[in-house]
């Protein structure tokens, strides 16, 4: 179904003068064209009067989501894409006021995010490089990378994910580019540096000469068996694979290298503040949620340091 010509127009503004992610948009106009089918279904009408909504509607349309059984977090993501559109439809002085301004939905509960200990996530590394052919290799740099550097896996492929100029491998710096196309600075370790000039010495020509000849060769990072740009879907079935082979895959997604990361860095005894700049996180109340990870250890250690403990 194509989108509402208010709500392309919204997109186009997200795109062009937010310079929002391409998942982010993605997002809202995922979020914003169920809204607006529900509310076609609901008016049985043809096409949306947008001045004509008004909160008992948008009230009625929530009820049918929790119906529906979605979580809250959906809800949520879903009423807070509404509400940004109608902010803009007002300030476009398309309607008059803001329908969905006073809606609420009950506040998500944050779940803590799940992550590996030290030893799986070794495991896991090993575990990639027992692969054959070609494959072994590029799988081991590309989990290495992710954990490595704490990226999100849209960092790591697809259409924002590292590119061969992105490594800047004599300095052991590689430029990410993550949620609003905003750019950041993540150092790697000697290890992952020259597990990566292999592959890219060794490993990736051999499997770029794999694809077609009429195909452009792609200038990503990793690559697939075809020689094509690794996908975050081809990222995940090659993950859900390796930890199928270690008994891990009930634990493990694409995130949880970077929730790894950071806990394994807090742990460590870095400061909060230095993992947000590397996680590059706007806020660092989102960087907060991995110190409740970290409390066994503070409970451990003031177990064995404190004298009446």
């Amino acid at each position: 179904m194509s989108l509402d010509p208010q709500i392309q127009i919204f997109i186009n503004h997200l795109r062009a003068e937010r310079g929002l992610s391409a998942n982010t948009i993605d997002a809202y106009s995922n979020d914003l064209n169920q809204l607006s089918s529900m509310l076609l279904a609901s008016t049985k009408a043809k096409e949306i009067s947008w001045s004509k909504v008004n909160e008992p509607t948008l009230e009625t349309i929530i009820i049918e989501l929790k119906n529906a059984y979605y979580s809250d977090t959906s809800i949520a993501r879903k009423l807070a894409s509404l509400k940004s559109f109608f902010r803009f439809l007002h300030e476009e002085n398309i309607v008059h006021s803001n329908p969905a301004e006073k809606l609420k939905v009950r506040r998500p509960t944050r779940t803590l995010p799940n992550s590996l200990s030290e030893q799986d996530i070794v495991r896991i590394l090993n575990a990639s490089s027992k692969r054959s052919g070609l494959e072994g290799y590029r799988d081991r740099a590309m989990f290495e990378v992710t954990y490595a550097a704490g990226l999100r896996v849209s960092e790591v492929v697809g259409p924002q994910g590292l590119q061969q100029s992105s490594l800047n491998l004599d300095d052991g710096w590689i430029r990410v580019t993550g949620k609003g196309s905003k750019e950041r600075l993540a150092p790697v370790y000697p290890g992952i540096i020259e597990l990566l000039r292999f592959y890219l010495n060794e490993i990736r020509p051999n499997l770029l000469a794999r694809s077609k000849k009429s195909r452009r060769l792609t200038s990503a990072l990793f690559v697939n068996s075809q020689g094509s740009s690794m996908t975050r879907q081809g990222y995940w079935l090659i993950l859900k694979k390796t930890a199928a082979r270690e008994g891990l895959e009930g634990k493990l997604s694409p995130h949880t290298f970077r929730h790894s990361f950071a806990t394994h860095l807090l742990n460590g005894g870095a400061s909060l503040r230095h993992v947000q700049n590397l996680l590059g996180h706007a806020n660092i109340s989102t960087t907060q949620i991995y110190t409740h990870l970290t409390d066994s250890q503070v409970r451990e250690a003031f177990n064995k340091a404190h004298p009446r403990a």
